[in-house]
């Protein structure tokens, strides 16, 4: 049998949110290492997570649901593996109710703004943000390359940085304003557009995280309506090419 190292509780902040995990494993704390922070001194964690067997066993049922829906034989994942997606999803399953939505997508900021990439998995969100990290060099920050969080506050909308940052680990501690939410496709020639909220909401229903429980989920779609109302959104049909970002930059960064 495994001799899987056990955890003591630690403490994250992400999105301004001080959360103290309470995991079986260390895995998890591994992982979250860049977003870890001292124990709060004068007030309580705004969240603790709490991991237990059920829902180790819980990511076990879903991630093999999913296999089956794609046709795909399951994964035996680590216990450990499934313990970081156990914590991702009861943080996700909280923070819409905080007025914060977790994305799928990539999140890039250039001089301090950000700009979100967003498509269905394989488009090439990755490929197209690392081309404006080779471009802008170190007046880019990769923000999070897979599962940035947005937040809107009273001083605007902000992309933060988590943990979980896809299969390349990209991602850094940071929070920078969103100028932009950007769906991406694929296409011969670069062209940008800018879209209005009603073409761009099913995506955005998509692509965020959608909680299972009712009153969290229809938090959830009321910060979307917000969004729908204060942020501009743009398609973007590119190709692999130094043209694909000036062209998305310069039409986003100009309204």
């Amino acid at each position: 049998m495994k001799n899987h190292g056990l955890s003591i509780p630690f403490y994250i902040q992400v999105a301004e949110y001080r959360i103290r995990i309470e995991p079986k494993y260390d895995m998890v704390q591994k992982y979250c290492k860049e977003y870890i922070v001292g124990e709060p001194v004068e007030k309580n964690p705004d969240l603790t997570v709490h991991i237990c067997c059920e829902d180790i066993f819980a990511e076990k049922k879903y991630s093999n649901r999913q296999a089956d829906k794609a046709g795909m034989i399951p994964v035996d994942y680590p216990v450990e593996y499934l313990e970081i997606l156990a914590v991702y999803r009861k943080i996700a399953e909280w923070i819409p109710i905080q007025g914060t939505v977790l994305f799928h997508g990539s999140v890039i900021a250039v001089d301090g703004k950000a700009y979100l990439f967003t498509a269905k998995s394989g488009t090439g969100k990755s490929t197209h943000t690392r081309l404006w990290r080779e471009y802008f060099g170190n007046r880019a920050v990769m923000i999070n390359d897979d599962k940035p969080l947005i937040k809107i506050t009273q001083d605007g909308v902000y992309a933060y940085g988590t943990p979980w940052n896809g299969k390349h680990r990209l991602s850094t501690n940071a929070y920078a304003p969103l100028a932009g939410i950007c769906i991406l496709r694929r296409g011969r020639e670069n062209v940008l557009r800018k879209i209005t909220a009603h073409e761009v909401y099913p995506m955005l229903m998509q692509q965020c995280y959608r909680p299972r429980n009712t009153k969290v989920l229809m938090a959830t779609m009321q910060i979307l309506e917000q969004l729908k109302d204060i942020m501009n959104f743009y398609e973007l049909h590119c190709n692999i090419s130094k043209e694909a970002v000036e062209v998305a930059y310069n039409g986003m960064k100009s309204d």
